[in-house]
């Protein structure tokens, strides 16, 4: 079948062009080489290094001197991942040694950060004595922290002392009266401060520690929890605000509120978005902000690349019984990192003779699609379906591929066969590909291949370790060959 095509192509589901979405290779080269250099192997800071390069947190800060209505810290709940949730809370000498383990052992990880359980910069001398040591002992490790703000006009001039280039900030609103209805108290000046007032100080001192960070040349990431009917509508202002003090990257997460969790928010039944909700707001709040879609919501002890955790590997009790030459280790992960960004530079030239040859093509005249993707990194399809523990979710659209989000296809079942509502960890997961209706995998079975087909999402493991992007691409101009492309979603599956 000839394929349709024509000069202008329809408007994707939001105002949000792949360009502008994330913090991506094609932007990388438009960056300055001082920031280049700070975020092509964070996998926070970069969507394509989230593919290659590993993270690890170190759990060394108790306590927290402000109350969220979405947070419930637990501190031996290793089946759940969400942030302040750990197994073992680590002294500094603990958490170095920890470190030191988990880089001689994965030498991809590039990054340590601190965000919890509680705040970093409420437990100033456990976090700084880590730090200290770190920037010390392993000089080739980028340092992060993540923090609420409250404390870090205070703690901005001890951050730049130390080999620190990254500083994430938990910003959910510029508005008091908003503010009021997520943080139930703050702890300020040895008072416990409730309501709008104790909001308004909390924002304030992020607004004036995020100015402060800037001036010292150090990029902020902020983090914002979207909280249906609290502060979804407000989100767009809060990226403006802090877009236009000079934050690099934006980073909007949904709310995660199940009862079992113990929140205030989960026991009061407040719900979460659903991945339209915050497709449409982050779409919404991107222009030419920095999008990170690709967060994973760490636990304050995850190790490894995002979306797995390998924390089991590195308890204290076997960290013990390790030996490690950190010295050896450097020059091994130097070799490391140099092919890994070596590969990462030529795929980036690959991705733009690419974009080049597909911008002179004519544009399809089709609708966006949404993909889902089973891979465990590398930047390739490499996961079978019914091994898949997370996809990624890509937009192909007549204006290319971009990344969305994922979703995770592990489920608090914790494997078995069935969940408790009688469910299906198969059908859980199907459901969980809502609005998809592609899924691209190495491999898929017979039960799931059906089961796929009669919710609409057709199975594909005909591109197995090939370039996610490319085969998303393929994939959809497959779909506009067939005619599939011509129907809405809806009606395909009403017809399957």
């Amino acid at each position: 079948m000839q394929l349709p095509v024509l000069n202008e192509a329809p408007a994707a589901k939001s105002g949000c062009s792949a360009s502008s979405c994330g913090t991506t290779e094609n932007q990388m080269d438009a960056l300055p080489d001082s920031i280049r250099e700070k975020v092509q192997n964070h996998p926070c800071y970069s969507e394509d290094a989230h593919h290659y390069f590993a993270r690890m947190h170190v759990a060394v800060a108790p306590a927290c001197n402000i109350q969220c209505h979405y947070c419930n810290r637990k501190y031996d709940c290793a089946n759940e991942s969400r942030p302040g949730v750990v197994s073992e809370l680590l002294t500094p000498d603990q958490a170095v040694k920890k470190t030191m383990a988990v880089a001689a052992t994965i030498p991809q990880m590039t990054v340590l950060g601190i965000a919890g359980p509680g705040d970093p910069l409420a437990n100033p001398e456990r976090t700084f004595e880590t730090f200290r040591r770190l920037s010390e002992e392993a000089p080739d490790i980028k340092l992060c922290v993540s923090t609420n703000g409250l404390a870090l006009p205070d703690a901005v001039e001890e951050l730049s002392k130390h080999n620190i280039d990254h500083v994430t900030i938990t910003i959910n609103c510029v508005d008091p009266e908003i503010g009021a209805k997520i943080y139930p108290w703050i702890y300020w000046n040895n008072r416990r401060i409730k309501g709008k007032k104790g909001a308004k100080i909390l924002i304030d001192q992020q607004q004036k520690g995020l100015e402060m960070l800037i001036a010292k040349g150090i990029l902020v990431k902020v983090n914002s929890v979207m909280i249906p009917g609290v502060n979804d509508q407000h989100l767009a202002e809060v990226s403006r605000v802090v877009k236009s003090k000079g934050a690099f990257l934006h980073n909007v997460m949904p709310l995660i509120a199940e009862a079992e969790h113990g929140t205030f928010y989960g026991v009061m039944g407040q719900r979460g978005p659903t991945h339209d909700e915050l497709q449409d707001l982050q779409d919404a709040c991107s222009g030419d902000m920095n999008m990170m879609r690709h967060c994973r919501q760490c636990r304050a002890d995850a190790v490894g690349l995002l979306g797995e955790d390998r924390g089991d590997e590195f308890t204290l009790d076997k960290i013990e019984e390790m030996e490690i030459d950190y010295q050896a280790a450097m020059e091994k992960r130097k070799v490391i990192h140099q092919a890994i960004q070596a590969e990462m530079d030529s795929k980036r030239l690959e991705k733009a003779e690419k974009s080049t040859q597909f911008k002179a093509e004519p544009k399809l005249a089709t609708r966006p699609v949404l993909m889902a993707v089973a891979t465990s990194g590398q930047g390739v399809i490499n996961v079978h379906f019914g091994h898949a523990k997370e996809f990624l979710i890509y937009e192909a659209s007549p204006d290319g591929v971009r990344f969305i989000s994922h979703r995770k296809a592990d489920q608090y079942c914790g494997g078995d066969s069935t969940c408790g509502d009688g469910e299906s960890v198969l059908q859980r997961t199907v459901r969980t590909l809502e609005g998809c209706e592609a899924v691209l995998c190495s491999k898929v079975g017979y039960e799931p291949w059906e089961l796929l087909e009669n919710a609409g999402i057709m199975p594909n493991g005909e591109h197995a370790m090939e370039p996610i992007e490319e085969a998303v691409m393929a994939v959809y101009k497959e779909m506009a060959a067939a005619g599939k492309l011509d129907a809405k979603p809806e009606a395909m599956r009403a017809s399957a």
